[in-house]
């Protein structure tokens, strides 16, 4: 039970996030209750079309933030690094991290599709899918450099 509440249970919370945030709570005219005042208080002259530009791509990015932090946690929950781990970096377990998580992007979009004021979109789970990839670029980054400033073991 343990392994499940350290590696999965981060998983399993984070995907509850994203799907409340696919309910009414993260439509665009939820979020434009405070993404709007926040940019016409830094930029006051903005145009109303450079604001909802603005608004759009605000959006865009926190999908891929948003799959970005799925992905990694899905890697880590099938991964299950440990502090001193140097094992190598697994090319099965990033493509694993990858496809659950454009699949639960997927799912999300299609539960959008039953909600109002929502859409569902093959264009936001190619957000989804992109920040997925960073996710797991980054952390075989991360495990490169990590594995080559320890030493190996001696035989």
């Amino acid at each position: 039970m343990r392994p499940f509440i350290r590696y999965w249970l981060p998983v399993l919370m984070w995907m509850a996030i994203i799907f409340a945030m696919s309910t009414g709570v993260g439509a665009p005219q939820s979020t434009s209750r405070f993404i709007v005042p926040i940019l016409t208080w830094l930029i006051p002259d903005i145009s109303p079309e450079s604001l909802h530009a603005i608004r759009f791509m605000i959006r865009k990015v926190m999908h891929v933030i948003e799959y970005a932090i799925l992905a990694g946690l899905v890697w880590r929950a099938l991964f299950q690094p440990t502090a001193k781990d140097n094992r190598k970096w697994s090319w099965p377990v990033a493509g694993k991290a990858f496809a659950i998580t454009v699949v639960y992007a997927a799912t999300d979009e299609w539960h959008q599709s039953f909600v109002p004021h929502r859409v569902g979109s093959i264009f936001d789970v190619g957000f989804d899918g992109f920040g997925a990839a960073i996710a797991v670029v980054a952390l075989w980054c991360f495990r490169q450099t990590r594995n080559r400033s320890t030493p190996a073991a001696d035989d």
